[in-house]
């Protein structure tokens, strides 16, 4: 362990609301965002299994173009979305983000140029996918590959940023900003756990699809449906392993936190290893009975949940590691009434708006056959 004034001094600037408040609104938004990055990816995902599926169905080119259309507007989601968690990062863990940011700084100047090219990948595969299909479905895996590298280049931030400890021996090895925390042991099943999520809920995706056209288009709804929740089954029993592999990967002092040293982190593990067989069975059930309501009002619902209580945990985890440095007490705080009011007010308006833009927009609406 390092020595704590090794660390950069905190901001001066007082806090402009109380630490609780910039933590709740960290949770908040930072759980929007992932329900908005993980249907992107995991929207990714279900594309290009149906383009380069060996089963050969009728539908699953139709599949690709109803998902593919739908990823620009969701990578344009969970970047907006991912604005105020990333700006709430810095406000309250600024010298440590900041630090870990320096240290690999050409990966982390990297992630505006590979958003970029992934975005345009996006747009031409939404717009020449149903033309192009052989060339699109390979853009598509591009530009997917594209985006999982950023994510790897934020799991390596984030978790870099939580050992201050290993901040000077990195430095000083490589001083070129080219580092990445690949010495992490948490690393890779982090990344993975992240990952495997993803591909879950393009699988939900899939369902909330099926759901659209369920009345209308019944076979291929009824396709749909049988293809996203086992996706969603398969790739949750996955998480099972990777989950597992994560959990002892942890230092065991931070392990024991939800193994009974800590009840609030205990029973959010418990709440979500619960709520991840509840939504196995559940989606299984559905699947037998071709029930399409359960599967997509009841393990959505249950599905948010589990991502809510995973970011949580993340967040405790966090705070366990900088334990020895990080003290929220020393914040010094100088409430502005008068503007808090009214950001409350726009971000609410703000997410409002956001959802009547996607009903407005049918993100969970399907093609018709002749738009393919």
């Amino acid at each position: 362990m390092i020595n704590p004034s090794m660390v950069p001094t905190l901001d001066p600037n007082p806090l402009p609301a109380p630490y609780w408040v910039f933590k709740l609104l960290l949770l908040v938004t930072f759980f929007l965002h992932m329900l908005a990055m993980n249907f992107m990816m995991g929207g990714a995902f279900m594309a290009i299994a149906a383009r380069f599926s060996s089963n050969g169905s009728e539908y699953r080119n139709r599949i690709f173009v109803d998902v593919a259309k739908k990823i620009p507007t969701l990578l344009a989601a969970t970047i907006t979305l991912g604005i105020a968690p990333l700006l709430f990062v810095q406000v309250i863990y600024g010298q440590y983000f900041y630090t870990s940011s320096i240290l690999i700084a050409w990966p982390w100047f990297f992630v505006i140029i590979l958003l970029i090219a992934a975005y345009y990948g996006f747009y031409f595969v939404a717009y020449k996918g149903k033309r192009r299909p052989g060339a699109a479905g390979f853009v598509l895996l591009a530009s997917l590959a594209l985006v999982l590298f950023i994510g790897f280049i934020y799991s390596n931030n984030v978790t870099l940023m939580q050992v201050p400890s290993h901040w000077a021996a990195k430095y000083f090895a490589n001083p070129s900003g080219w580092n990445l925390n690949l010495s992490e042991p948490t690393l890779i099943p982090r990344y993975l756990h992240f990952v495997t999520a993803a591909i879950a809920v393009g699988g939900i995706l899939l369902v909330l699809l099926a759901l659209a056209r369920w009345k209308h288009d019944r076979d291929y709804a009824r396709h749909l449906f049988q293809f996203g929740g086992k996706a969603f089954m398969y790739a949750t029993m996955a998480q099972f392993l990777v989950g597992m592999w994560f959990l002892v990967s942890l230092p065991r002092d931070l392990r024991m936190l939800f193994m009974g040293d800590n009840t609030p982190a205990t029973v959010l593990f418990s709440a979500g290893l619960l709520g991840t067989v509840a939504a196995i069975f559940l989606m299984s059930d559905a699947l037998r009975k071709d029930n399409i309501r359960v599967a997509a009002y009841g393990v959505t619902a249950l599905t948010a949940f589990i991502i809510l209580t995973m970011v949580i945990m993340r967040d405790i985890l966090r705070d366990a590691y900088l334990e020895p440095y990080f003290h929220p007490h020393q914040f010094p705080v100088q409430t502005q009434w008068a503007v808090f009011p009214l950001f409350l007010v726009l971000f609410l308006g703000g997410v409002a708006l956001w959802l009547i833009m996607l009903k407005r927009y049918g993100l969970f609406t399907s093609t018709k056959p002749t738009d393919i």
